[in-house]
């Protein structure tokens, strides 16, 4: 980052940095377990849980591009190793239970999304008026989150009433 772009933040860069390498965590393993979600999805309304599934796993990885290039601006390195991804993480990684059932990995995927919103709003909270640029960035991958959380329980909400009216049918 430039001097001008070191000055104008008024915060302490090495824990901006600690904040987006735990975000960074957070969205790799993200990533991986929507990506794997809808590889193993079974159930009612399976495919469109796997295009939802692979949309968002799409704009995971995009999230971990931003929070990358922002580390890198900062003057901070981005977590390097996938086994930093464990350790570091905010929010953690839910292992698609047996049986890949369309309920439990929607349930699984919108507590992700539910931790996200938190770490992104504790980045705002924190850079907000002393880091314009990390804000901006904390903003908009929230509003995503926010979106990711509606969309699946929407999606969820669905399965389920289709899961009613079959019962009831028997």
């Amino acid at each position: 980052m430039g001097s001008i772009g070191k000055k104008i933040v008024k915060a302490d860069i090495k824990k901006i940095i600690t904040q987006l390498n735990e975000a960074l965590a957070d969205e790799w393993l993200a990533y991986y377990q929507y990506w794997i979600g809808a590889k193993v999805v079974q159930g009612p309304m399976r495919a469109i849980a796997i295009q939802e599934l692979n949309e968002h796993a799409q704009e995971e990885l995009d999230h971990a591009v931003l929070l990358t290039e922002r580390i890198i601006q900062l003057g901070g390195t981005p977590l390097l190793s996938p086994k930093e991804w464990f350790t570091k993480t905010n929010c953690g990684y839910a292992m698609p239970e047996k049986g890949f059932d369309v309920k439990s990995i929607l349930k699984q995927n919108i507590k992700g999304e539910q931790c996200a919103i938190k770490v992104y709003q504790k980045i705002i909270d924190f850079t907000h008026n002393k880091d314009i640029i990390t804000y901006n960035l904390a903003s908009k991958i929230l509003e995503d989150e926010v979106k990711h959380e509606e969309d699946l329980e929407t999606i969820l909400n669905d399965v389920e009433i289709f899961i009613k009216k079959i019962s009831s049918k028997r």
